[in-house]
C-alpha cells in the first residue's frame, strides 16, 4: 500500500527544488498527459513533505475515480488517510504556534513545524477529507451519505478558518512592511515576526486555501433553494461570486492546486453555467471568459486532453447558439423534467405530479427530442411501478439512431436503466447485467458520462451482494 511506505528514505535523496514548485510541476505534468510521469514523480518523493504525500494520494485519487475499481478505491481512501495522519502527527493550532513563537522555546532541541507549515499541514488535512467524500458518496448508500456529509462540514471548518488565518496574517504582513521601524511589543502583536513568512509563502498558502474554500462556495450556491436553507443551517454558505473570485485567485497562484481552479473555472462557464441556465436566455454568457481561460493557459498545457475537451465544450456551446431555435412552451416543460431525472429528484415527486409529467412529455410532437422524450417516460412510468410501460419506452429510447449521431447521453442512460430494470426480476439478471456493462463500455464522450458511471458502479455492486461473485 502506498500511503503505508515507511520513511527509511526521508533525507537521503534531498529535493531537487522545493516541495512547492515539484508539486506543481506533477500536477502539470499530470494535465499534459503524463499520469504515469506525474504518478511516479509523487511516489518518488511521497514521504520527502506532505504536500509530495498530498500530491501521491491526489493522483491515487484521480485514479479510483477514473477506474471506479474497489481495489483502485481502498488504494486512494488508504492514501489519503495516510496523508491526513502524516499532517496531524505534529499538527496544532496557528494560535498555538504564534504563541510558541512569542514564547521562544529554550530548549530548541527539537524545532516545531512553522507557521507556514502548520497552515500548510491544515489546508493538506482539509483537501483529504473532501476526497474520502467523495469517495463515500460513490457508494450511493444513506449511510454513506450521513458519513460523507459529516466529513464535508469538518473540512469546510478547516478551509474557513484557515483561510480567515492567512487573509489576516497578509494584512499583518503589509502592515509591518510598511512601518519602518517596530517596538518588541509592535512585533509581538503582529505574530509575523518570524523568518519562514513571506509575502510569496502567503500568497502560495492563500491559493491553496482558496481553492478548496471557493469549490465549496460555488459548488453549495447551485443547490435548489429548497434545500439551501437546509444545507445553511447545517452551516455551509453558499455564495457564488466568493466562489469563483477565490477560484480565480487560487488558479492565478503558485499553489499546485492552480491548475485545478482553472479547471473548475472553464467547467463552471462551459457545462455549469448553460446547463442549469444560470444567465437566462443569454446563451453567450460564460463564452467569452473561459476563452480567455483556455487562451492564458494554451502554453503551459498544449497537449493536455483536458483542456482539448473544454475547447471542444466551447466549439459545440457556439454551433448550439447558432443553430438553436427558440423554444416551445413544450421543450421547456420537458427540459425541467430532465433536470429533476438527471438530479434523481423523480422518485421523489408526488403520483399526481408524476402524471401531470407524462401527460406533457406525451405532448411534446418534437422529432428532434424524441429520444429524451421516450427515456424520461420510463423513468417517470418506472416510477409510478409501471415496469413493462417502463421497458418498452426505454427500449425505444435505445434505439434512437439520432441521439448516438449527436453523441447525447439517452442512448447509454436509457441502457443502464433497462438494465437496472432487469435486474429486479431473477430471470432477467444476467441480461441487466449485460445492460450494464454494455452502457459502461460501448458509449463514451457524452455529456455526464462520469455520473452514469457512478451509477453503473453502485448498480452492480449491489448485485454482487445479492448474487455473490
Amino acid at each position: 500500500m502506498a500511503g503505508s511506505e515507511p520513511d527509511g528514505d526521508m533525507g537521503k535523496a534531498p529535493l531537487p527544488v522545493e516541495d512547492s514548485e515539484l508539486a506543481l510541476a506533477g500536477i502539470n505534468m499530470l494535465l499534459n498527459n503524463g499520469f504515469r510521469e506525474s504518478d511516479q514523480l509523487f511516489r518518488q518523493y511521497r514521504n520527502h513533505s506532505p504536500l509530495m504525500s498530498f500530491g501521491a494520494s491526489f493522483v491515487s485519487f484521480l485514479n479510483a475515480m477514473m477506474t471506479f475499481e474497489e481495489e483502485k478505491m481502498q488504494l486512494a481512501c488508504d492514501d489519503l488517510k495516510a496523508t491526513e495522519k502524516l499532517c496531524e502527527s505534529e499538527e496544532a493550532g496557528v494560535i498555538e504556534t504564534i504563541k510558541s513563537k512569542i514564547k521562544k522555546n529554550v530548549d530548541g532541541r527539537k524545532a516545531a513545524p512553522s507557521m507556514i507549515d502548520r497552515l500548510q499541514r491544515q489546508i493538506i488535512v482539509a483537501d483529504c477529507q473532501v476526497y474520502l467524500a467523495v469517495l463515500s458518496f460513490v457508494k450511493q448508500e444513506l449511510s454513506a451519505y450521513i458519513k460523507g456529509g459529516w466529513i464535508l462540514r469538518k473540512a469546510w471548518k478547516i478551509y474557513n478558518k484557515s483561510y480567515t488565518d492567512i487573509n489576516t496574517l497578509q494584512e499583518l504582513y503589509q502592515k509591518k512592511k510598511s512601518q519602518e521601524s517596530l517596538t518588541s511589543d509592535a512585533a509581538n502583536d503582529n505574530h509575523i515576526a518570524t523568518e519562514d513568512v513571506t509575502e510569496d509563502s502567503l500568497n502560495r498558502l492563500k491559493g491553496a486555501v482558496s481553492f478548496g474554500y471557493g469549490l465549496f462556495h460555488l459548488c453549495i450556491s447551485m443547490v435548489p433553494p429548497n434545500l439551501l436553507k437546509i444545507i445553511n443551517l447545517l452551516g455551509f454558505p453558499g455564495d457564488r461570486l466568493q466562489g469563483l473570485s477565490s477560484l480565480m485567485y487560487a488558479s492565478e497562484s503558485k499553489d499546485m492546486k492552480a491548475p485545478l481552479a482553472t479547471l473548475a473555472l472553464l467547467w463552471y462557464h462551459t457545462v455549469v453555467r448553460p446547463f442549469f441556465a444560470l444567465d437566462g436566455s443569454d446563451t453567450k454568457a460564460g463564452l467569452q471568459e473561459a476563452k480567455e481561460i483556455l487562451q492564458s493557459k494554451e502554453a503551459a498545457y498544449p497537449n493536455s486532453s483536458l483542456f482539448m475537451f473544454f475547447k471542444g465544450r466551447i466549439q459545440r456551446l457556439e454551433a448550439d447558439r447558432f443553430r438553436k431555435q427558440k423554444p416551445t412552451k413544450q421543450l421547456c416543460v420537458l427540459a425541467s423534467i430532465e433536470v429533476l431525472y438527471l438530479w434523481k429528484a423523480l422518485p421523489n415527486c408526488s403520483f399526481t405530479n408524476l402524471q401531470h409529467m407524462s401527460q406533457a412529455c406525451h405532448e411534446v410532437d418534437d422529432s428532434a427530442v424524441v429520444g429524451l422524450k421516450n427515456l424520461l417516460l420510463g423513468a417517470i412510468h418506472k416510477c409510478l411501478g409501471n415496469a413493462e410501460d417502463a421497458v418498452q419506452f426505454f427500449q425505444q429510447a435505445l434505439k434512437d439512431d439520432l441521439c448516438r449521431q449527436n453523441n447525447l447521453y439517452i442512448q447509454p442512460y436509457a441502457c443502464y436503466e433497462l438494465g437496472c430494470l432487469l435486474l429486479e426480476n431473477p430471470q432477467t439478471v444476467p441480461r441487466g447485467k449485460t445492460l450494464l456493462l454494455q452502457a459502461k463500455e460501448e458509449f463514451t464522450g457524452y455529456d455526464f458520462e462520469n455520473r452514469l458511471h457512478v451509477r453503473i458502479h453502485a448498480a452492480l455492486a449491489s448485485l454482487r451482494e445479492v448474487v455473490p461473485q
